[in-house]
């Protein structure tokens, strides 16, 4: 996949259609609550991943050999939500998860909410 394009949910779609079922329906989910909480923000593949844009990238995802990830992109918002995610922390901005061990979705929403405030807050300086 190309990396670093916005090519939009087609994009996306085609990247989620080689992910492994199990996978596919969790990082399914993870969009559906991430375009939910951020209803503006547009898809791209960014890193060669999926992600979501609003005045900057907020959030990427990706599935991998034995999990899915999710990336926050913000050391200050990590820090904020810094006990919930420690289930989840495996370092260097990446959260690991699986369909058996999945993200919180009213998490993933209050994330990406501070994700759209601290890029609209830095696009107003």
């Amino acid at each position: 996949m190309p990396s670093s394009v916005a090519l939009g949910s087609k994009a996306v779609d085609e990247y989620l259609a080689k992910v492994p079922p199990a996978f596919r329906k969790e990082l399914t989910k993870l969009r559906r609550t991430i375009r939910a909480a951020a209803p503006r923000a547009t898809e791209t593949i960014s890193y060669m991943m999926p992600a979501f844009r609003d005045g900057g990238v907020l959030v990427w995802y990706a599935a991998f050999r034995d999990h899915c990830s999710f990336f926050v992109g913000s050391h200050k918002v990590r820090r904020r939500f810094a006990k919930e995610l420690k289930p989840f922390d495996q370092g260097k901005g990446t959260l690991h998860f699986t369909p058996t061990n999945p993200l919180p979705a009213d998490l993933i929403r209050r994330i990406v909410r501070a994700r759209v405030s601290e890029n609209r807050a830095r696009s107003a300086k």
